[in-house]
């Protein structure tokens, strides 16, 4: 692997943290798996460091792409990873699995609104499909963890039989 100048910069560094997005052909799913690994490791990441990786990865991205000269560089992971962990925020470590697999098929899948938000400019449209993957995910976690282990499903029979 070939390290480009721009890689070697900090915001390169930051874009696809740590040069990791450029050892697979499947990079989001590497920056992904990198994402969960560091949820798990650290117990959770508090919503203040999501942000505020959020906005330096915005920042770092943007500059990434232009100096790549190419839209939306593949390597550039950090929006994978501020994605899996939004899609994780709030619940217990043994969601992490589930939020990481079910990111995938939405960053992957881009089901509406997420496309929409890809097609912003530079590093805000680079980080924010997947900011909006991220919530979708983390909200269909709460309807599962509702429908399955709080009640949910009971209650929706109850309402049926009515």
């Amino acid at each position: 692997m070939i390290l480009t100048p721009e890689m070697k910069t900090w915001y390169g560094m930051i874009a696809t943290v740590g040069t990791l997005g450029r050892y697979s052909k499947m990079p989001g799913t590497l920056g992904s798996i990198a994402g969960t690994v560091l949820w798990l490791l650290f117990g959770g990441i508090p919503i203040w460091a999501i942000a505020a990786v959020a906005a330096i990865g915005c920042y770092a991205a943007d500059k990434y792409e232009k100096a790549a000269g190419r839209e939306d560089p593949g390597e550039a992971v950090i929006d994978e990873v501020v994605g899996v962990w939004i899609s994780s925020w709030g619940f217990e470590l043994t969601y992490a699995v589930v939020a990481l697999f079910l990111f995938r098929i939405v960053d992957i899948t881009k089901p509406f609104p997420v496309k929409e938000f890809e097609k912003l400019p530079g590093g805000i449209g680079i980080m924010a499909d997947d900011i909006a993957g991220g919530v979708i995910v983390n909200l269909l976690l709460h309807f599962i963890h509702w429908l399955i282990f709080a009640g949910g499903l009971s209650t929706i029979l109850e309402l049926i039989g009515k």
